[in-house]
């Protein structure tokens, strides 16, 4: 059993700032240095970061107190906010916001402090001191106490939960390339109208015949509707305060537009709850499987298909629900997605206290559809497609709650590994 030892972090870390160069200057940006920003770290998943949105100069390094950080650093945002983790995949510098953690090799595993510093953000958050934003100042980053086992139990440690991380962010990434292929599938039949003829040519190119529309040029025997000629509904949900119900720590899902990401998928962590109670004054808005998510305030244009891993579920009036009847879910999805409706939503758009959309607008968008031999096949291909990335999107779930899970036990010291695990 190895022997755990309560160090502080600058026993096997040097802690270091950043900087920023003048904005004021050109010269000091656009070069080869990755600069990271806590902005650059807002939402990102992934464990390691290779550059952020913008790059500065060598002169520009030189004329502020930024520092070259070497591979494997621990980037720690130490304001606005405190707690954001990345670690670098190469030599990088970041600006004021953060107290990044350079690791000393024959003392700590990089991968180990990292997976540490995580399992502590919010004992980090609650040292934060200011009355303007809160910040953690380099001399209590350094100060900072944990225990810690001999270097192998590190990174056998650092290797369970890596290769749990390691798993999530390959899923992570199929899933990109899935929904990539299907955006690409939507945009060469639909947009491009290169989708197969009955001798498996591309119809556009290969002569097929094309007829006016008050959309333009669209192949023969297809026809122009609406939204609402292709649904059984279109409506939105209501907040449950204003009917007399109440949110509660448990119970029936309640989406919101930031349960919703850009990709589609839906982040269960930010989900809110109703009672059954609750479920049923809001009844105009009962989410079904197959149902369509689409924001229509805030941030407006994100889609969801509806599926039974988050049923029973119900939605506020930010969020449009459109249950179609005469097209699959998977191709509302796509098509709701696409240029096509998003700039033709985006131009209706009603700048209010917030940005909204009417659902008359979403009824009464139009576009092109096509006859059901074509939109079989599509949808043939669409379901596989988004089938596969429902099954990487649970798989992901499951591995997140273990690792969740094993984190703090791993890492306080509570669960034994045995030192030579691989």
């Amino acid at each position: 059993m190895s022997e755990w030892k309560e160090l502080k972090i600058e026993d096997f870390c040097e802690v270091i700032g950043g900087g920023t160069p003048s904005t004021k200057e050109d010269s000091y940006y656009g070069g080869e240095i990755s600069w990271i920003t806590p902005r650059d770290l807002t939402n990102y998943k992934k464990r390691f970061i290779l550059r952020g949105e913008r790059n500065i100069t060598e002169l520009g390094l030189k004329n502020s107190s930024a520092r070259i950080l070497p591979k494997n650093s621990i980037l720690l945002t130490s304001r606005a906010p405190i707690g954001y983790l990345a670690i670098a995949e190469k030599e990088v510098c970041t600006n004021q916001g953060f107290k990044s953690l350079v690791i000393n090799p024959e003392k700590a595993d990089y991968n180990f402090v990292y997976y540490l510093i995580k399992s502590n953000v919010e004992r980090i958050k609650g040292l934060g001191t200011g009355t303007t934003f809160a910040e953690i100042s380099g001399s209590v980053v350094k100060n900072l106490k944990f225990s810690l086992p001999d270097l192998p139990t590190q990174t056998s440690i650092a290797e369970i939960l890596s290769s749990l991380d390691d798993k999530i962010e390959l899923n992570n990434k199929i899933n990109q390339e899935l929904e990539t292929l299907a955006q690409t599938l939507f945009k060469q039949w639909f947009i491009d109208f290169e989708f197969p003829n009955e001798k498996g040519e591309p119809y556009k190119s290969s002569g097929g015949e094309m007829v006016d529309s008050e959309l333009g040029e669209i192949p023969k025997g297809w026809e122009l509707v609406t939204i609402d000629d292709v649904t059984e509904t279109v409506t939105k949900g209501t907040t449950p305060t204003t009917i007399g119900g109440r949110f509660t720590e448990q119970g029936i899902n309640f989406i919101k537009v930031e349960s919703l990401t850009e990709s589609g998928a839906f982040i269960k962590s930010k989900f809110a709850h109703i009672d059954d109670e609750t479920n049923l004054l809001l009844k105009r808005s009962v989410i079904k499987k197959g149902d369509v998510l689409f924001s229509i305030a805030g941030t407006i244009g994100r889609v969801a298909v509806v599926t039974n891993e988050i049923l029973p579920a119900n939605t506020n009036q930010a969020i449009a629900i459109i249950r179609p009847n005469k097209i699959s879910s998977y191709f509302l999805k796509i098509l709701m997605q696409s240029s096509l409706i998003q700039n033709d939503t985006q131009s209706n758009i009603v700048q209010a206290v917030q940005a909204n959309l009417s659902l008359g607008v979403i009824k009464l968008t139009k576009f092109i559809l096509p006859p059901n031999n074509i939109l079989s096949k599509i949808d043939i291909q669409l379901n596989n497609i988004y089938d596969n990335i429902n099954h990487f999107t649970n798989e992901n779930e499951n591995l997140t709650t273990l690792r969740n899970t094993l984190l703090p036990k791993l890492i306080s010291g509570e669960l034994e590994i045995n030192e030579n695990n691989n």
